[in-house]
């Protein structure tokens, strides 16, 4: 470490000086220099080059788990360790963003009645389109906030249906469960979890769901455990693709 600070110091201090200072000698110094680089110093340099370079690709919504990952994929880093990873990110000064949510779409202080949670955390299913999780989200279009709807399959889970609005009304919800409908035709038993928000407790709703048979159950109050599918999927998307970027 001595050696390379004088290294990087060279135009701004008298080398003889800093080598007195540091206590090295100068010969010590010209054969460090001429030291030729080792493998291990040229992978990680390739390896720094590497985890900027995706860094940036995913404007900075990456942390180590994710990165190493996607390092493992490539041949030259495919046993590549998470710590080395997070290594190299902490000496590069790279931390994964985060943005808190604000802005509210669930509204369960109403008067309509709620379900019960019949879902109760199951979230493995060994069949397509027999349990779907569905919940709303913000995106900033411009200067307005938009509320993505989406439903989820539990089996695959693929989003099957979903719609975006300008409105939390709960005609996107019905939007977005009729595109799912469209598109998978699920049987009269199908199970559709929500949380307690008012789009989903609505008449409009809850008609929709008695019209082709399907049962409804609803997360616990003030639970996002409940609906930890469909809150993780939001979570990767905003991360990914939505959080530093303008539509």
């Amino acid at each position: 470490m001595r050696f390379k600070f004088v290294k990087l110091n060279r135009s701004t201090f008298p080398m003889k000086k800093m080598c007195q200072i540091l206590k090295i000698s100068m010969s010590g110094f010209y054969a460090w220099c001429n030291r030729p680089v080792s493998q291990r110093q040229r992978q990680n340099k390739l390896l720094r080059k590497r985890i900027t370079s995706i860094y940036n690709e995913h404007n900075g919504m990456i942390g180590s788990p994710m990165l190493t990952s996607e390092l493992r994929d490539e041949s030259l880093f495919q046993n590549i360790s998470q710590a080395r990873v997070a290594r190299h990110m902490r000496a590069l000064g790279l931390r994964c963003k985060y943005a808190k949510k604000f802005v509210p779409t669930t509204d369960s202080s109403h008067s309509e009645p709620v379900a019960p949670n019949l879902l109760d955390r199951n979230f493995a299913t060994l069949t397509p389109n027999t349990t779907w999780v569905t919940d709303i989200t913000y995106i900033k279009v411009g200067r307005k906030w938009h509320y993505l709807t989406v439903f989820i399959d539990l089996y695959s889970r693929m989003v099957v249906g979903w719609d975006l609005s300008d409105s939390l009304e709960r005609h996107s919800v019905i939007h977005a469960l009729k595109k799912a409908e469209a598109r998978r035709k699920p049987s009269s038993d199908l199970l559709i979890h929500s949380d307690r928000g008012v789009q989903y407790a609505s008449k409009d709703f809850r008609r929709c769901l008695k019209k082709h048979g399907y049962i409804q159950s609803m997360s616990r109050k003030g639970n996002c455990w409940d609906n930890a599918v469909a809150e993780s999927f939001f979570h990767t998307i905003k991360n990914q693709l939505i959080r530093h970027r303008k539509f």
